[in-house]
């Protein structure tokens, strides 16, 4: 995800999220991460990944959810899952195309999604992932995502989609490294105004990415995952 005041990268989320990015205003050629660093780098051990997976959310969610990792193709079920949550560990392309974190190896954005979340916003981070995989640069990574929603192999956001990000061990990028406990509300593009996102007193903030057809609305909250205190400033 794209242009969050300092949010995540889901986007995605890009978001952002996106995940999830954090918007810094840079050009791809000036930041540190010009091109995919060797895929090594963007993986990790399978059991610490399912536990950073199930640190999205509370336990009570966590403990019951399908988690995935991600493996040189793709992401595959680790865990079955009982309560129709899914687990996941983002990785920095899906942050928006022109963050300056959407190549950083050190990206990990663990996320949970809700049942409709998961069977409409998460294959577009299981895309994503496939196509960087297989070798795609950026642009055809966007063109490829693009021809997938026009042919409509990708769902279209379903009423009710949402996720837990509440992990004390998010590292979103760069400029920020762990951002805020916070959830997040997934809708088909929409003005932010519509719930009042980034007007002055509102706990909303909002980001919508034009190439995925989403607004993000998130929400931060007071708990970190484990139960822990959580500032919100």
């Amino acid at each position: 995800m794209s242009k969050i005041l300092g949010t995540i990268a889901m986007m995605s989320l890009g978001s952002l999220m996106s995940l999830s990015g954090m918007r810094a205003g840079a050009q791809e050629s000036k930041t540190p991460y010009p091109a995919m660093a060797p895929g090594e780098q963007y993986m990790m051990e399978r059991n610490a990944e399912i536990a950073l997976a199930r640190s999205a959310a509370p336990e009570s969610i966590s403990a019951e959810a399908e988690v995935m990792v991600m493996t040189r193709h793709g992401y595959e079920t680790a865990v079955a899952g009982k309560n129709g949550f899914v687990c996941v560990v983002q990785r920095s392309w899906t942050a928006g195309i022109e963050e300056p974190d959407f190549w950083n190896p050190k990206l990990r954005a663990p996320i949970c999604f809700n049942a409709p979340a998961a069977r409409s916003y998460l294959p577009l981070t299981i895309k994503k992932t496939e196509l960087v995989l297989a070798g795609k640069t950026k642009a055809e990574m966007s063109a490829g995502i693009k021809g997938a929603l026009e042919r409509k192999e990708l769902p279209g956001i379903e009423p009710g989609a949402m996720c837990y990000m509440m992990s004390k061990q998010q590292y979103l990028g760069d400029a920020v490294g762990k951002w805020h406990s916070h959830v997040m509300f997934f809708v088909p593009l929409t003005k932010a105004e519509a719930w009042g996102a980034g007007l002055a007193g509102s706990p909303v903030l909002a980001d919508s990415n034009e190439q995925d057809k989403v607004t993000v609305f998130m929400v931060k909250v007071g708990k970190w995952s484990d139960g822990s205190e959580a500032a919100i400033e």
